[in-house]
Parts: C-alpha cells; sequence; structure tokens
C-alpha cells in the first residue's frame, strides 16, 4: 500500500471517529433531555389535574370525557389519584389503567416523595400532593410520540450526515496527498534518470524549508559526493593505468632488445638490471596502492591502540635507512613533555610508520646530503612533528596540489616517485584526526608540520 492510500486511509479513519464519538455524544443527549423534559411535563399535567380534582372540584366525569377526547387526537395523560391507604379516588380511565398500580408502589412513592420509572415506551411519574393538610399519591402516565420520532429522525439525520461526510473527508484526503505528495513523486521521477552516465542531474528543491526541500538537498549532496567519487575513481585508474603501464613497457622493451639478437654478458647482466629496476618499482607503487586503500577504509574498521610516537619515529627511519644507506634521519626534541603520556597516541601504528616513512624519504630524497630532520614539540596537549630538509624545495604553482593522488610538479626530474606517498600521508593524518601543512621555498628547503 502506497504511503499516499495509507494516510488517506489513517486521516479518514480518525476524522470518521471523532465524528462518530460527536454524534454519539449529541444522540445520547438528546434522548436525556427528551426523557428530563417529559418528565417535567408530565409533573406539570399530573398537579395540574390535582388542582382541577381538588381546588376546582371538577366532576370526576367532566376530567374523564375530557381525558377520553383528548386521547383521540394527542397522547394524553393518564392520571389516577390515590389516598395513602391506596384507595383509589380518581382515575381517567380505570379500563384501561397503564400504570397498573400496587399498594407497593403507592407505598415507594409515599415513602421517596417522587419517582418516576418506565413501563415499555410509557414513561411513568408518582409524586406526593398536599392538599388540606393530608397527602395525597398522583400517578401519570403517557408516551412521549412526538420525542421519539424527533430522535429517530436524529438519528437517521446523524447517519446520513455521517456518511455523506466520511465520502467528503475521505475524497479531500486524497486531494491533499496528491498534493502533499506531487513533489515526491516529481524527485522520484527525476531520481529514476540519474545514472552513472548523468550523475550531473539533481533533484528540484521547492526552495521551502521544509522536511522535502531538506530531503532534496540531502540528496543532492550525496550526488554530489557520488560524482565526485566517480570522477576520483575514473582519474585513479587511469593514473593507475599510466603508472602500470610505463615500468611494464620498459620492461617488455628490455627483454625483446635482450632476444632480438646474441648479446655479451654484461650486456644481459645491465638488461636484466633494469628490468628488476623497473620491477621494482611497480613493487613499489602496488605497496603504495595497498597503503592508500588502507588509509581509505572506514575508521571503525582499522584498528586503533595506544602507541609511542618516539618509538614509531624510531622504527620508519630504521626502514628508510634499510632501503637506502645514503638517507640520513635525525630526530631530536623541541621541549620536554609533561608526562609520558603525552608522547602516547591512540592510532594504527602501521599506517603512522607508512606516513614518517613518506615524509622521511621525501625529505631525504629532494636534498643534496640527503639527510631529513625530524623535530618533536609538545604544546597545549598537541604534538607538533616537524619533517625540514635543505633541498630543492616546492614552487608555489606545486604547493597547492602536492596532496593531489598521482600528481608530479616541477621535481619529478629531479627524483623518481610515482605522486601517491604525500596523497597517503594526508589521509592517514586526516585518519588520525590530525593536520599536515607545508612551508617551502625553491632551492631552500621544505618543512612538512603535522599536529596530532
Amino acid at each position: 500500500m502506497k504511503i499516499r492510500t495509507r494516510l488517506t486511509l489513517i486521516y479518514t479513519f480518525f476524522t470518521a471517529a471523532i465524528l462518530f464519538t460527536f454524534a454519539i455524544v449529541i444522540y445520547i443527549s438528546a434522548k436525556e433531555n427528551r426523557e428530563k423534559e417529559f418528565y417535567t411535563s408530565l409533573k406539570k399535567e399530573a398537579i395540574t389535574k390535582a388542582n382541577l380534582f381538588f381546588n376546582a372540584e371538577v366532576p370526576t366525569q367532566t376530567l374523564q370525557d375530557i381525558y377520553r377526547n383528548n386521547r383521540k387526537i394527542l397522547n394524553e395523560v393518564e392520571v389516577a389519584i390515590y389516598d395513602p391507604n391506596f384507595n383509589l379516588l380518581y382515575h381517567d380511565a380505570i379500563d384501561i389503567d397503564l400504570v397498573k398500580e400496587t399498594p407497593e408502589m403507592i407505598d415507594e412513592i409515599y415513602n421517596s416523595g417522587e419517582k418516576s420509572f418506565y413501563q415499555k415506551d410509557w414513561q411513568v411519574i408518582g409524586l406526593k400532593y398536599d392538599y388540606a393538610g393530608k397527602n395525597y399519591i398522583i400517578t401519570a402516565t403517557a408516551i412521549d410520540q412526538y420525542g421519539y420520532n424527533k430522535l429517530e429522525s436524529l438519528f437517521g439525520t446523524m447517519v446520513i450526515v455521517f456518511i455523506i461526510s466520511i465520502l467528503f473527508i475521505y475524497a479531500a484526503g486524497r486531494y491533499f496527498s496528491k498534493r502533499a505528495f506531487e513533489p515526491v513523486m516529481q524527485m522520484t521521477e527525476r531520481a529514476m534518470r540519474i545514472s552513472a552516465s548523468n550523475l550531473d542531474l539533481r533533484l528540484t528543491a521547492n526552495g521551502n524549508r521544509d522536511e522535502l526541500s531538506e530531503l532534496a538537498n540531502t540528496f543532492n549532496e550525496m550526488l554530489d559526493r557520488l560524482e565526485n567519487s566517480f570522477d576520483s575513481h575514473k582519474r585513479f585508474v587511469s593514473n593507475i593505468s599510466h603508472e602500470i603501464r610505463t615500468p611494464l613497457a620498459a620492461i617488455i622493451t628490455e627483454l625483446e632488445l635482450s632476444l632480438n639478437r646474441d648479446r655479451d654478458l654484461e650486456e644481459y647482466r645491465t638488461a636484466l638490471k633494469n628490468a628488476l629496476n623497473d620491477a621494482q618499482k611497480l613493487v613499489r607503487l602496488s605497496n603504495s596502492l595497498l597503503d592508500f586503500a588502507k588509509a581509505s577504509y572506514d575508521p571503525s574498521e582499522i584498528a586503533f591502540k595506544e602507541v609511542r610516537i618516539d618509538e614509531v619515529l624510531l622504527d620508519a627511519r630504521q626502514q628508510v635507512q634499510e632501503s637506502n644507506s645514503k638517507y640520513k634521519v635525525d630526530i631530536y626534541f623541541e621541549n620536554e613533555s609533561k608526562g609520558e603520556n603525552d608522547i602516547i597516541l591512540n592510532g594504527n601504528e602501521y599506517l603512522l610508520k607508512t606516513a614518517f616513512v613518506n615524509l622521511m624519504e621525501n625529505g631525504c630524497k629532494f636534498s643534496e646530503e640527503h639527510t631529513c630532520r625530524v623535530s618533536i614539540a609538545f604544546e597545549n596537549n598537541k604534538m607538533n612533528l616537524r619533517f625540514s630538509d635543505e633541498g630543492i624545495g616546492i614552487s608555489e604553482d606545486d604547493l597547492n596540489n602536492i596532496f593531489t593522488t598521482f600528481y608530479r610538479g616541477e621535481n619529478k626530474n629531479f627524483a623518481e616517485g610515482n605522486g601517491i606517498g604525500l596523497a597517503l600521508t594526508e589521509k592517514i593524518i586526516q585518519l588520525h584526526q590530525g593536520s599536515i601543512s607545508v612551508i617551502s621555498k625553491p632551492s631552500l628547503g621544505t618543512t612538512f608540520t603535522v599536529q596530532l
């Protein structure tokens, strides 16, 4: 069942329940009011006839004739008068006698002073009447046919109005739910047209600050992220293809040249050395891509634990110097920590070491002395790590793009690389809720500052 239909039915049901409750209250109230008003009318009729009988001393036959004549055209009130000893003094029509009084009934009326009750649809009232210092009991009964007809008419009218109201409410609910969900239907139709080939399409917001406008804006923001992700993925795949194709082509060329004709041992050794060098480039590239993938994981999927940054830096220096004996990394503290906990960080040791290795190798690789200086400083519950070198530096044009994946600036002719290291480092630092910045001047050197 569609939401539009469900909301219409719920709206109709609750409105119908309210109308039904309202109608029941009105009907019960009308019924009780009719009963009270008719009992009041019976009491007045009983007292009036008692006054005619006792005070006016109208003859009994005259009163009975009036009753019988009126009874032919309207529902006349039947009145009976008794003394406390159950002696009948007057009765409008003893042959009819609708009340069928008994001594117990007369005693109960006498003791209570007044009593009202039903005999089938006939309402009966009994009351004590005082005349000349003596108490008499009067009973009066009649059927309120006019009141019953009004109640029946009211009931029929309420049923008809209720049914018409429900139909009208349902139709109104369908109409207004259609108007309310029309923007949703438009958004659905437009969303169905969005695919990988036209991610530039966006949902149209109505400009109001309502829930649908927020939904459209949220969906558009998600599409922006998806479009950027798709574009990044395309560029990433294209760059990977290019980076892998270059060393593979070099390896194939070296091997084909070696097979074209017989060569001496030294030439074969040179060809194998070049092929091995290109194969090592592929290994470094694949390792960098794997590390980049790890750094791109959901943080909840990466194991974090307490690590000492100084120990991670020492392990990173050892790895850098083992891979290239010419590289030199100096590590020192700018100030003393207030406690041992200042040097401890909740992080992933492998990823942090990868980031530090990249920064140390960059410092050594792009300086003539192949030296990188790492300083550790503590300030305001934060740790600042500075990786400095006195190398060729970075131009202003390249500074804005050095953290872009596969980007290589003017220094690509100075040393080999694949353009992944700094992008990977930035991701790792951000994954640890830190920040990285760079200051550099051409020919004077570069300083990367990592704040954790």
